[in-house]
């Protein structure tokens, strides 16, 4: 009896006219979107005075950091396609080709979302609370991106469940150089991420809702809850990577992310308990009074 297998699709691009329509980037912006939508009814429902505009507002800053971070990140990590032998630097720009760092993203988008919150007078906090489920659903749904492309797969598997790779998508056997042999089968690592993902985001909403979590403490558990799952994945993965001690650097980030968001975790669930009740930063006196059009105060003015 054969083995069940996973196949791959038939192509990830397709064309209107002149126009490519990618998978890959299908599968972002849908992520994006179910993130928004995700974070709009959270962020809406959790604390006193936070509007579905504040969220669009935030994400108009955090997604091109985010995408622009992440991009990033990936090149620094992966450089020989871009600046090896043989590489092409141009193609570093190619984001629709596929390659965006998580971490990266997640840093440089955390930067453009706090630029947001400044903006709009919201807690950076309490935004980070209420996207951290919708963020993992948004990279749940972009690993579907990484079939379509044939990228990113694991190293070879007997298992049921292995992922069958075109020919054209095939990389060398790191352990030996050479190229694997048709009909190889692979660990679908996107799948392992992706049902990963959707687990730690049911989690995240139980455990925000039996312990009213606050003050950042959902974001540090969806860290946590990722870099747990993304280690041991990461691990299973035989494409391009730098390596440092005989580890992908992708997994010590994983660790070294991993601990951060235990102790950040613990550090603010002893200082701050309960949830923040307004999702408003607090304003000095005469600001409000500035912006209902009224005088400053005497010792303001002087």
């Amino acid at each position: 009896m054969l083995p069940l297998r996973i196949p791959s699709p038939s192509q990830g691009v397709w064309h209107l006219g002149a126009l490519p329509i990618r998978a890959y980037a299908i599968a972002i912006l849908v992520g994006i979107v179910a993130a928004v939508f995700i974070a709009i009814r959270r962020f809406t429902r959790r604390t006193e005075g936070g509007t579905a505009d504040d969220v669009l507002e935030i994400t108009f800053w955090a997604v091109p950091f985010g995408i622009i971070g992440g991009r990033i990140y990936h090149v620094i990590t992966t450089p020989g396609p871009y600046f090896g032998e043989g590489g092409d630097p141009i193609r570093a720009l190619f984001i629709w080709e596929g390659g965006l760092g998580i971490w990266g993203a997640i840093a440089l988008g955390a930067v453009g979302a706090w630029i947001g919150c400044r903006r709009q007078n919201i807690r950076f906090a309490v935004f980070a609370d209420a996207v951290a489920p919708g963020l993992l659903v948004a990279q749940a749904i972009g690993r579907l991106g990484n079939w379509f492309n044939q990228e990113l797969y694991g190293a070879p598997t007997d298992l049921p469940w292995g992922l069958a790779i075109d020919p054209q998508h095939l990389v060398t056997d790191p352990a030996t150089g050479q190229a694997f042999a048709e009909g190889t089968l692979f660990h679908p690592t996107f799948l392992y991420e992706l049902i990963w993902n959707l687990a730690a985001a049911a989690l995240l909403l139980w455990l925000d809702r039996r312990f009213r979590l606050g003050h950042s403490r959902v974001f540090w558990a969806y860290v946590t809850l990722y870099t747990l799952g993304r280690g041991w994945i990461e691990m299973l993965r035989i494409d391009t990577a730098q390596h440092v001690l005989g580890l992908r650097l992708n997994v010590w980030t994983s660790i070294l992310v991993f601990i951060g968001g235990v102790v950040a975790f613990v550090l603010i669930g002893r200082l701050r308990h309960g949830r923040e009740q307004d999702a408003r930063r607090s304003v000095p006196a005469e600001k409000d009074r500035e912006a209902a059009g009224q005088d400053p105060a005497p010792e303001a003015s002087a």
